[in-house]
């Protein structure tokens, strides 16, 4: 008896077995997701072999060239004194400049060094010892001045320049000799007023009525922590947590929420402003990949709505504000009818799923011109980060990624600002600190 129960309930049980190898063949059988269909970064990429014969001829552009120097060091004019051929006389007044280039060469390069001497002696009166006091800027302490402080951090956090190579860099073409504990004490010096610049960009980022947000991995200690970066109006700011969740955003922003908010369509990018701008750029490659998979009913038409906004979006500084919002209604009339279609594949139905839980979110940019269609900004400014990760391989320490997350705001902020990234980071570590560090800072 109990043999032959066994054998009734068989069939049921190959059935699930079936059906769950066809959907695996299923998932086997769809394309490989790439830089272009997915979120995948371009290093994951597969890249083509370039066709033989080596680059392609370079097009030339006749009559363009590289741009003159306004002010050049020194000018050297060299004219006729007779015609090359008939050996006629030639005259200044008739020579006009025929063609005009540019020899450019770096002078040496060498330290600039001052030598202190404090005077003093034994009072001849009282008989204690005196000494001079130091001028003001050139105090005892470290024989390397702020412009050298501000070269090193910068080499170091922007370049990714470690100690030994950077020792190595400063001898040989600044002719300046610096020890690895030397350049290891300018960048813990350095902690201190990054962390107050970052402060106040942490202040400032809070009031843009625009922020566009993204986070990346980072390694703190051997372990995976989160480096997100927050874009204003006028400033930005990164910082490095061990949470990718909401409460990195919430601690930092508190009570304040901008009008709109930009980023992709992570669970914890959401419900910060009163309106949320999804990027169309990563919508784009979702697309992408379910027209691969085979999906030519919804995705197909749903990427040309994508193109067509985002056609609108660029154009929208030309147009008034009453065509914009006509572009909106007629965008939102042509969703209507794409939603309406049956996706192909699982792909397709997941990627329907999603634009019906948020379609709200996907045209806020039309009738709002400080609003972007994507994110990549976020993830431009990010992109040097990801670049210092794979090169250090992260950070030993958790002050160490504290101290360059506020490197980091400080150069984004300077670019963003098209302010000169060395001049800034200058004055930062210039400026005198207050007495005590507010608690918190960065």
């Amino acid at each position: 008896m109990k043999f032959i129960l066994s054998l009734f309930g068989q069939p049921e049980a190959a059935l699930a077995r079936i059906g769950e190898l066809e959907k695996r063949l299923a998932r086997c059988e769809r394309p490989a997701k790439t830089p272009d269909n997915s979120s995948l970064p371009p290093s994951k990429g597969q890249k083509a072999d370039r066709p033989p014969g080596g680059k392609p001829p370079r097009q030339s552009r006749p009559g363009f060239g590289r741009t003159l120097h306004p002010n050049p060091d020194r000018v050297f004019d060299a004219r006729l004194s007779a015609c090359p051929k008939c050996q006629a006389a030639f005259p200044e007044t008739l020579q006009t400049p025929q063609q005009i280039y540019e020899r450019i060469e770096l002078p040496a390069i060498k330290p600039d060094v001052t030598q202190v001497r404090l005077f003093g002696g034994r009072c001849a009166c009282g008989g204690e010892r005196a000494v001079a006091a130091a001028p003001a800027g050139l105090e005892p302490g470290s024989p390397f001045g702020q412009s050298i402080a501000a070269l090193v951090v910068y080499l170091h956090y922007a370049h990714a320049i470690g100690m030994e190579r950077l020792a190595g860099l400063m001898d040989e073409i600044f002719s300046l000799s610096i020890s690895e504990g030397a350049i290891s004490n300018m960048l813990a010096r350095a902690r201190e007023p990054l962390l107050v610049a970052a402060a106040t960009i942490r202040a400032t980022v809070p009031a843009s009525p625009v922020v566009g947000s993204d986070e990346t991995s980072a390694r703190v200690s051997g372990k995976t922590w989160w480096e997100w970066v927050f874009i204003g109006t006028l400033a930005v700011l990164h910082v490095i947590r061990p949470s990718r969740g909401k409460a990195v955003v919430q601690a930092l922003f508190g009570e304040v929420r901008p009008m709109v908010w930009v980023s992709d369509m992570l669970g914890s990018q959401r419900g910060h402003a009163v309106e949320w701008q999804v990027c169309l750029a990563h919508l784009l490659r979702d697309a992408t990949y379910a027209i691969e998979c085979g999906d030519a009913a919804f995705s197909a038409a749903f990427k040309r709505l994508l193109l067509r906004a985002i056609a609108i979006g660029r154009r929208r500084q030309t147009l008034k504000d009453a065509t914009l919002k006509l572009y909106a209604a007629d965008l939102d009339r042509r969703l209507n009818r794409i939603m309406a279609a049956v996706p192909l594949g699982e792909p397709g139905r997941k990627l329907r799923k999603r634009i019906a839980a948020n379609r709200a979110h996907l045209f806020v940019f039309v009738t709002n011109r400080d609003v972007p269609y994507t994110n990549n900004i976020s993830e431009r400014h990010l992109r040097p980060s990801t670049i210092f990760r794979k090169v250090t391989n992260g950070f030993r320490c958790e002050w160490g990624a504290e101290t360059y997350a506020a490197f980091r705001s400080l150069v984004s902020t300077a670019k963003a600002n098209r302010a000169s990234v060395l001049e800034v980071l200058r004055f930062v570590l210039a400026t005198k600190l207050p007495a005590e560090i507010p608690a918190g800072v960065g």
